[in-house]
């Protein structure tokens, strides 16, 4: 059935995303292949339904296999799973919405916070091992081969006829990171001329790149998509995203900006729907694999940054750190960007709305 292009079919399509994962979910539960569904499975065995964000895929697709091919030899248990990737703000709200994911993988702890809050999981999830998080990475600008406009910093995304992507942060937690980076660079660099960080500069220095913005599509992955077909000069996105396109022989410069913030990417069981699909113990098994060494150098084989203080030295040549790296807590930590820059009111919007041109 075609649907037509019109604002009633656009408002359906959120409706629809959910519609779609939960029966991604009920396929899920009976093992996601037809002879599963015809009630084949060996007795014992269970599905575990994965909601994760985009970007976490290819890495996934490596890190499944190697937990099933452990968890087999330990307890005999052959462990499916259903997975579903999209980006993290829609995935986050998805599960809040109804999609009975047993494990997130989200971009952002605060994606994994809408769910606590919702009551589907433990609001302790930070006392798990690394904090909750499971990958590391920093933002990055991709340009093209030869990096032919010479960029080298955030400050030359301001610059006339220089054509920029990033995703849309309503629904990309990859898009925050590259926001918060943005802004971020823009306190360091009036903190560096002035000792003191200055929130109105910051936000004129975010407005000055968004005017260059050529497209904000719906995830990272998406962006990649758009750049490499053709859109803009420059990439504003996860250093692993653009390491795992390198890898796959796509054409890119990474350049490494001088400020920039270091990303956190966090893991947890969903706990009401692992209690309720009898899955809990391997739920739980699954997200702490995501923590040990094996996991984590296949995490930094897909161009993330280990959590682990002992597997991210096996590769600090590889991922050598920016001279004035920061992390979320610079910002002043998540409840206070939600606040400053995401709320109705906040930074953000105004930079949508024109208010620092």
């Amino acid at each position: 059935m075609k649907i037509r292009d019109t604002g009633r079919a656009r408002a359906l399509l959120p409706v629809l995303l959910v519609a779609a994962m939960l029966a991604l979910a009920a396929c899920g539960r009976s093992g996601g292949t037809p002879a599963a569904a015809a009630g084949t499975a060996a007795k014992g065995d269970a599905t575990i339904v994965l909601g994760a964000y985009s970007v976490a895929k290819d890495a996934m697709a490596d890190l499944i296999p190697a937990f099933q091919k452990r968890w087999l030899a330990e307890t005999g248990q052959t462990i499916r799973f259903q997975e579903s990737y999209e980006a993290s703000g829609t995935q986050a709200r998805a599960i809040v919405s109804g999609f009975e994911a047993d494990v997130a993988v989200l971009a952002m702890e605060s994606d994994l916070d809408m769910i606590s809050e919702a009551g589907l999981m433990d609001k302790d999830w930070r006392n798990g091992p690394d904090g909750g998080m499971v990958t590391r990475s920093i933002v990055v600008l991709g340009t093209r081969p030869g990096n032919p406009l010479g960029i080298r910093e955030f400050d030359d995304l301001a610059k006339p006829g220089v054509k920029v992507l990033y995703p849309n942060p309503k629904t990309s937690g990859g898009a925050q990171w590259d926001i918060n980076a943005i802004y971020g660079a823009g306190l360091k660099k009036s903190e560096d001329e002035t000792g003191r960080k200055d929130e109105a500069a910051a936000s004129r220095f975010l407005a000055a790149v968004h005017r260059n913005v050529e497209s904000m599509d719906k995830s990272g992955r998406a962006s990649m998509a758009a750049f490499e077909y053709g859109v803009g000069d420059v990439i504003v996105t996860y250093e692993n995203e653009l390491l795992a396109r390198i890898a796959q022989g796509v054409p890119y410069d990474v350049v490494t900006p001088s400020r920039t913030i270091l990303i956190e990417n966090p893991a947890a069981v969903v706990d009401r729907n692992a209690d309720r699909h009898g899955v809990r113990k391997a739920a739980e098994a699954f997200v702490a694999y995501m923590h040990s060494a094996e996991a984590q150098r296949i995490f930094a084989k897909h161009g993330f940054r280990p959590v682990r203080q002992d597997v991210a030295a096996e590769f600090r040549d590889r991922y050598p750190q920016p001279p004035e790296l920061f992390d979320i807590g610079y910002l002043g930590g998540w409840p206070k960007v939600r606040e400053t820059l995401y709320s109705p009111r906040g930074i953000w919007y105004q930079v949508l709305a024109g208010y620092f041109n």
